[in-house]
């Protein structure tokens, strides 16, 4: 059903698209133009320049939409309003120009559904990275409302967005706080009330345990380690498993217990440590190292957060053998993992220290679980508003 007044249209019929140019090493410098990249479209600072004679039609604004038609999957693929300085357009995206008669909020907002429809029916090697031809995004389909309700949807959208940038808000400031936190508590720079013994050195081995159980109950939850989501089942994750055929050979794991992941990446320059928390059991490669608190009255939560927080990297650091970095894996043995040592507060201040933590996690996860509702509730939202199967209401002036 069309709503009255409404009329059905291509992308082709609501905007222009107009590709960047391809920028070449040889035209790089370090002044002029920003060379606006696909990493730039999301908040990324690290820009070449272009010192050399812009044609028009390269600039783009502060307020320019453009379109990346290949990019990230739910990240960098899509359109985006430039907030960042003028400079030109690096290719694989376009700059958008409304039609006569469309209202560019509107447009964005029309352009965000229909990225929508493409990642949703992206396959294979396209599940993650979407590149699509200007054809691709041309022939999409939309509903085009009169201008005056273009704009009103906009701006109820825009009240969706301004109540999401307020929560991303919360979510920074908690996770700072949290962060600041853990650094000053978990390392004795700041002591809680109450607490005044000192920190000594333990031996890993004298608090940890090694499992070594391997997968002969026939397992098949096998996990990966995630920056964000911890240990987490790889069907969950990449929505299959990459796992072997054969997952015997593989660690069996019980709720708490830890898995060191000697790959580094972001954030984690000597590899992550995460605890099992999402299952009450799963199975991980016998590349990781593996093992649980068995030291009695010690806080599970402390280390869990010791951990987090990096303070295990220099003992890790003086273990992995120099220039040993082979395809993103540090070189570091078992043996001597187990021969480091940790720097801690007695059982007491361990348990009042992660209480202190966990709550300021908490207040992250309740802020993130808000944003999450949010996001949600305004997808389904302009669902129904970009279709006509809810209209927005106008004043008189505006109907008539």
């Amino acid at each position: 059903m069309i709503p009255a007044g409404w009329q059905v249209a291509t992308v082709s019929d609501i905007c222009k698209l107009q590709n960047g140019h391809g920028f070449r090493p040889p035209d790089w410098s370090e002044s002029g133009y920003p060379i606006i990249r696909i990493q730039n479209l999301n908040g990324s600072q690290n820009f070449n320049y272009f010192a050399g004679m812009p044609e028009q039609k390269w600039l783009v604004p502060p307020g320019q939409i453009l379109f990346a038609w290949a990019g990230t999957k739910g990240a960098s693929f899509g359109p985006t309003i430039w907030n960042g300085p003028t400079g030109v357009l690096n290719q694989h995206i376009f700059k958008v120009f409304p039609a006569k008669g469309v209202d560019k909020d509107w447009l964005y907002v029309a352009l965000r559904h229909v990225t929508d429809r493409i990642e949703a029916k992206a396959h294979g090697f396209k599940a993650t990275l979407v590149h699509v031809k200007k054809s691709d995004i041309d022939q999409h389909s939309v509903l085009l409302p009169p201008m005056c309700e273009q704009r009103y949807i906009a701006n109820t959208l825009a009240t969706w967005d301004r109540a999401i940038e307020t929560v991303e808000a919360l979510i920074a400031n908690a996770r700072a706080q949290k962060q600041a936190l853990m650094q000053q508590l978990l390392s004795g720079h700041r002591r809680l009330p109450g607490f005044s013994e000192p920190w000594e050195w333990a031996d890993f081995a004298d608090i940890f345990g090694r499992v070594r159980t391997k997968n002969a109950e026939g397992n098949t939850n096998v996990l990966t380690i995630s920056a964000q989501h911890g240990l987490i089942s790889q069907v969950e994750y990449f929505n299959k498993s990459v796992a072997s055929d054969d997952v015997r050979g593989y660690s069996l794991l019980q709720r708490g217990d830890f898995a060191y992941n000697k790959s580094y990446s972001d954030g984690y320059p000597m590899g992550a440590i995460k605890p099992l928390d999402r299952y009450d059991s799963g199975i991980v490669s016998s590349l990781y190292i593996c093992f649980r608190l068995t030291r009695r009255g010690f806080d599970h939560d402390f280390f869990r957060h010791y951990f987090e927080a990096g303070l295990f990297n220099r003992e890790i650091a003086a273990i992995a053998q120099e220039g040993a970095r082979n395809h993103g894996l540090l070189n570091v043995s078992v043996v001597e993992f187990f021969e480091t040592s940790l720097h801690i507060p007695q059982p007491g201040e361990q348990a009042a220290i992660a209480k202190v933590i966990n709550a300021a996690e908490a207040e992250e996860q309740a802020h993130q679980a808000q944003l999450t509702a949010l996001r949600q509730e305004k997808a389904a939202l302009m669902q129904q508003l970009l279709t006509g199967k809810r209209r927005v209401k106008l004043p008189e002036s505006e109907v008539a």
